[in-house]
């Protein structure tokens, strides 16, 4: 259709057609009159508006709103299955893929492990390809896929940079052969930056402008948010905090080769054992991040003596960079993240607070991540909804008589 003119009749349709889709997906179901007062549209004027995007597909009507005096209200909801998206966690061990309808409730899901050789292509596509059939859909029915990895894809060259852990993921041509390959868009983002939307739009940091997440698991992280949007830098190598030279450890030279840098040597999950066995603190076995995570819940579990210094330790080694970012950025909060920091709790948390106030000249509030479940995961599906809830939702970019894909 054509494009809208400011003022026009279909403009104004247009935004009061997505102002109540945007109600629905915030308060669920609700009535024609409780639409009209919270739109300030007429009763009428509400009643068309339901019918029009009813026939559009977006919207089903649902039950009514009995119990409350007077006759009963029809009430209509979003229409979950208007569209759908999967979101893809690529990390060296495995694939985990989920599908997601529009209303953001996951519909299936699958877990791929690493297999030594295998094609990165044929992995996203079969692991994609599980969730999808698990959903009871086809991939064809996917309005839109994000991919979270590590490191980030370089704008300028299309090749991924700051994770050569991860195998099968360097080819030159990768970008192409994936987009080759799936008959949806496709985003690509870095899995720390990913984290750091699930917590802006669900969690930790809703409301907020300016925000440093922290994350630990496999490696050193942190995503940069100014403004309200992620900051990703010239190459998309904003946040590789690993990479950053630390006081309290030597200069490590020749960083893309080595895939490592000073804060990560400083503070990453392998010099947990160390620590620990310093201190006369017994070192299960297993791989290191379940190792790392068994410590300090232990530690944090009580927190005196050896398990005190443990946590001691690895909190000044966390402020020790945290305060340059702290000082560069003077972000409004901080929210810590990823497996390590969560499993130290409220103990590391207060320990890492007081560092941190001795290292950085402003003191920002700490905060918990609060997206415990798949945060990477679930910061994928949440930037595939963003683009598809757009597009969807702007019914002046399509005839309302044709239902959305």
């Amino acid at each position: 259709m054509p494009a809208a003119t400011p003022g026009t009749p279909s403009l104004l349709r247009a935004m009061n057609d997505r102002a109540a889709l945007e109600l629905l997906l915030t308060h669920g179901p609700l009535s024609r009159t409780r639409i009209g007062r919270l739109t300030g549209l007429s009763k009428p004027t509400a009643s068309q508006l339901l019918a029009r995007l009813e026939e559009a597909g977006l919207v089903v009507a649902t039950g009514t709103d009995g119990g409350r005096p007077g006759p009963s209200a029809q009430l209509y909801t979003l229409n979950a299955r208007a569209a759908q998206v999967g979101g893809l966690d690529v990390t060296p061990e495995r694939i985990v893929a989920a599908v997601a309808d529009l209303t953001g409730t996951v519909v299936g899901s699958f877990e791929l492990p690493y297999s030594e050789g295998a094609d990165a292509v044929d992995q996203v596509t079969e692991a994609l390809g599980e969730a999808v059939k698990a959903a009871g859909l086809q991939r064809g029915d996917l309005h839109r896929l994000a991919i979270a990895t590590p490191g980030a894809f370089d704008p300028q060259t299309g090749r991924l940079r700051y994770a050569g852990h991860l195998p099968g993921w360097h080819s030159p041509t990768l970008l192409d052969e994936l987009a080759a390959a799936l008959p949806m868009p496709v985003e690509y983002e870095n899995d720390v930056n990913l984290a750091a939307v699930a917590e802006q739009r669900l969690g930790a940091a809703r409301g907020h402008e300016d925000f440093v997440l922290l994350w630990n698991e496999e490696g050193l992280g942190a995503a940069l948010v100014l403004g309200g949007r992620l900051h990703r830098g010239w190459t998309g190598g904003a946040g590789e905090v690993g990479f950053l030279p630390v006081p309290g450890h030597p200069l490590v030279r020749q960083v893309a080769r080595a895939n490592t840098g000073g804060y990560q040597e400083l503070a990453g999950v392998q010099v947990l054992p160390r620590l620990a066995a310093e201190l006369g603190i017994e070192v299960p076995t297993g791989p290191e991040v379940s190792v790392g995570v068994a410590l300090l819940e232990r530690a944090a579990a009580e927190p005196e003596g050896a398990h005190l210094g443990f946590l001691r330790s690895y909190a000044t080694a966390l402020a020790t960079g945290l305060a340059s970012l702290v000082s560069v950025l003077d972000p409004e909060i901080v929210v810590l993240s990823g497996a390590l920091i969560s499993a130290g709790g409220a103990p590391l948390h207060a320990l890492l607070e007081t560092e941190l106030a001795e290292l950085a000249p402003s003191r920002p509030r700490l905060v918990a991540g609060e997206v415990r479940e798949r945060p990477v995961l679930r910061g994928a599906l949440e930037s595939a909804l963003a683009t598809t809830r757009d597009e969807v939702f702007d019914t002046s970019r399509r005839s309302l008589h044709q239902p959305p894909r």
